[in-house]
């Protein structure tokens, strides 16, 4: 008797991790996405890299270069002030499905306070989010190479 409840409880959990566990139902192809940060939605077709222009009080906008990932394209701009990085707008990230929308939710917060704190693309990349972080790294070395 107590194997068959043994079993019985065995196959039900089995079922029950089986039916639970969530996968990508759009592979690698991701969509542009929302933009973190107040920048806008932009595809990477219209999104040349563009040179620090210079606002007035000293401020400069540059964006980086879109880094292709695996789930989709990154693509970051930095205005910065007298020198130092003073906002960061992740204009591209992979949001095709639900887990990435979720991921970088998380994920792309993270990496734009630690650019704000370090002033450089010496960053630490995000437990769970490490294509889309190295992605980001990219296009931030690429847009600060350019300030």
């Amino acid at each position: 008797m107590k194997r068959i409840v043994l079993w019985l409880l065995g196959t039900v959990s089995a079922v029950v991790l089986m039916f639970g566990y969530h996968t990508s139902t759009s592979g690698p192809e991701a969509t542009v996405g929302p933009t973190i940060g107040g920048g806008t939605n932009e595809s990477p077709a219209t999104t040349p890299t563009t040179p620090a222009t210079p606002a007035p009080g000293g401020t400069s906008t540059v964006t980086g270069d879109v880094a292709q990932t695996q789930w989709g394209p990154v693509q970051v701009r930095l205005t910065e002030q007298a020198g130092k990085i003073t906002a960061v707008d992740v204009v591209q990230y992979p949001n095709g499905n639900h887990r990435d929308a979720e991921i970088n939710d998380y994920a792309l917060p993270i990496l734009i306070n630690e650019t704000i704190q370090a002033q450089s693309a010496k960053i630490d990349m995000v437990s769970g989010a490490t294509v889309t972080s190295d992605g980001y790294v990219r296009s931030l070395q690429s847009a600060l190479d350019q300030g």
